[in-house]
């Protein structure tokens, strides 16, 4: 099982070769260009409670990483969050996905927010599988509303409630 960690500058190239994989092959996320490690970099100086970033550690390599962020911009959303995790499809050990996530909400539960929300690009029956482990139920269903590789995408709003303190 890999250790899990909150994240750091150090996590930039690691963290970035995991999500540009997923940006370049494939549909789980929305951006069509590579990150920077100048724009990574400065994504992850950005975290400060209520947010936080969670890597996946293994053998001395990042194989996974989980993080929250504001979930709209405008104020009244504050009080929700957007959450993610994303796996090295060819390194990290079964579990990893589940293991930083449970790390992540461990830490999301001594905050004030209210609600988290995943939004997850179908299918990915593995992503519904974990978000419903992990109490997600399904809020919706956004027809094509996204295009990528030259196909339209539908995408499914999940929701969990969080435990107020």
């Amino acid at each position: 099982m890999p250790v899990i960690r909150p994240g750091n500058e150090g996590d930039t190239t690691p963290v970035n070769r995991i999500y540009n994989h997923y940006v370049l092959h494939t549909t789980a996320t929305f951006d069509i260009e590579p990150w920077s490690d100048d724009k990574r970099q400065a994504w992850i100086l950005g975290f400060a409670k209520p947010y936080f970033l969670m890597v996946a550690e293994a053998s001395g390599e990042i194989v996974g990483f989980a993080h929250n962020g504001k979930f709209r911009p405008k104020a009244a959303y504050d009080s929700s969050t957007d959450v993610t995790v994303y796996t090295a499809p060819d390194a990290a050990p079964p579990g990893t996905g589940t293991a930083l996530y449970q790390a992540l909400f461990e830490r999301l539960n001594t905050t004030d927010l209210h609600r988290a929300y995943a939004i997850i690009a179908l299918p990915n029956a593995s992503s519904i599988a974990l978000h419903e482990k992990f109490g997600f139920n399904l809020a919706g269903v956004l027809g094509e509303v996204g295009t990528k590789f030259g196909r339209r995408v539908d995408v499914a709003w999940y929701e969990k409630p969080l435990p107020h303190r």
